[in-house]
């Protein structure tokens, strides 16, 4: 009898102080293959519409699933150029099915490479209907597929620097030079892209932002199991379509230099890069080959991001919220003059492919006057441990996201753009008053000039939100 009780004893102490235990932090990772199965293609992301014949590299929607204490959250990275909020919905809904992650509990970027599938229209790129639904259908298949592999896991967070992989385009032009817009305007003060070493230019219009955050995952037994990665650079643009550009050399790069196994999933998503890329307009353009570049740029940040995560301590315990919302912002319609100019302009071109870009900007003049007047744009902050993740759908200038790091009371903050939609790009009200293509009047740029000072405001209510959650 007191063998029995003190077996009983024993028995009901090791429950208690399992009990006690917190639950541990399970994640799942997958890669899930997004190369369209026909051929040939739209590609976007250029004045005129490419078509892509074969894929030069594959495409991926790398998707992540973490758990801890009873809430999921899935992070997901796609090799597309942008991708609107209404495909994306879709693919969230179709994993909450299958998965019962909430859709507000999902994140979904896209990398912003310009050498895969149409699935926005912008300029003269219209998207494939049969390569949006199996998009959609892939990417909510991804994340089921990461879901069930949820095993007991470990996470890190770190932070390093790679300044020398970005430079700001837009460039302020020295006083009388001619520097005309699309609407036959000469008021732009800068010029994006402009030309190297030239003599005109006189200083960048804004920062950058060198910072890479990385969010690594390892087995219980500490072995590799995926990274997400966050940097502000647009795209590096040197390999054929159909490509994942840098971010797809990245994931590769990742998983070498981890000496990960064969289901390690490496992603890299899109900081706040609307106004950065990788040319250094002082200095001449280095002689590579095709992709040689994409290889560079992609080692030098995943040597970064090596650093960030060397000696880290990873832990099996990590709170996770998520906080989201939407905000009505008013859209910069063309008037009627507008219009009616632009109506003149492609009269003219009428039976040919638009060319230049008065001639682009006149039809996108055109399908902007059925635009609604305002919009509702969806922003998410995820919290991971003492993290945020900050989503905007935009294409978010880099002074955006180094103001929300010094604003956010978190330990670490990144900021992933073109995530759970898109809206265009989002200049700052100074930048609004500097001009410059990232400005124009566009499918790709029409939010108010205000949008990102009320965008801002409310990322930061959602992030005290989350703050405040007990």
């Amino acid at each position: 009898m007191l063998r029995l009780l003190l077996i009983i004893n024993c028995t009901v102490s090791f429950l208690a102080s399992a009990a006690a235990q917190p639950p541990q932090l399970r994640a799942g990772a997958y890669a899930q293959d997004i190369t369209p199965q026909k051929f040939p293609i739209s590609v976007n992301g250029g004045f005129n519409d490419r078509q892509a014949v074969s894929a030069h590299d594959p495409l991926h929607a790398r998707c992540l699933v973490i758990e801890s204490q009873g809430v999921k959250v899935a992070l997901v990275v796609v090799d597309s150029c942008m991708i609107p909020r209404d495909i994306l919905d879709a693919a969230k809904a179709l994993a909450e099915k299958t998965t019962q992650i909430p859709a507000r509990n999902i994140l979904i970027s896209a990398t912003h490479t310009h050498s895969a599938p149409t699935v926005a229209a912008v300029f003269q790129s219209e998207p494939d209907k049969d390569y949006v639904q199996f998009l959609t259908n892939k990417i909510a298949e991804g994340i089921d597929k990461a879901n069930k592999r949820l095993a007991p896991a470990k996470l890190a967070w770190g932070v390093a620097e790679e300044p020398n992989q970005v430079f700001n385009r837009r460039w302020r032009m020295k006083p009388g030079v001619k520097n005309l817009d699309p609407f036959g305007r000469d008021t732009d003060q800068v010029k994006m892209n402009p030309p190297r070493m030239s003599p005109d230019l006189l200083e960048p219009a804004g920062p950058t932002d060198p910072t890479v955050t990385v969010l690594s995952l390892r087995t219980a037994d500490d072995q590799p199991l995926a990274i997400f990665a966050n940097y502000s650079l647009h795209y590096v643009g040197d390999m054929p379509p159909l490509s994942a550009d840098y971010f797809g050399v990245f994931a590769d790069l990742m998983g070498t230099k981890l000496q990960a196994g064969k289901d390690f999933v490496g992603m890299l998503s899109n900081g706040t890069s609307g106004d950065v890329n990788n040319i250094n307009f002082k200095a001449e353009a280095p002689k590579a080959k095709p992709g040689e570049r994409s290889r560079v740029v992609a080692d030098a940040v995943a040597t970064a991001a090596m650093k960030a995560i060397n000696k880290k301590e990873h832990t099996n315990q990590a709170t996770l919220k998520s906080a989201t919302t939407e905000i009505e912002l008013g859209v910069r319609k063309p008037n009627a003059q507008d219009v009616q100019r632009a109506k003149a302009i492609l009269a003219k071109a009428q039976g040919r492919e638009l060319r230049g870009a008065e001639e682009v900007y006149a039809r996108e003049t055109v399908l902007l006057q059925d635009y609604p007047e305002r919009v509702r744009v969806p922003l998410q902050v995820l919290q991971v441990g003492e993290a945020a993740i900050v989503a905007i759908p935009c294409e978010t200038f880099a002074e955006i996201g180094l103001s929300l790091k010094k604003k956010s009371p978190l330990a670490t903050t990144c900021v992933v753009s073109l995530a759970n939609g898109y809206y265009g790009y989002l200049p700052t009200p100074q930048q609004h008053q500097l001009g410059g293509y990232e400005t124009w009047r566009a499918r790709s740029s029409f939010l108010e000039v205000e949008a990102s000072t009320k965008i801002e405001r409310a990322v930061m209510d959602l992030i005290r939100e989350l703050r405040q959650e007990k």
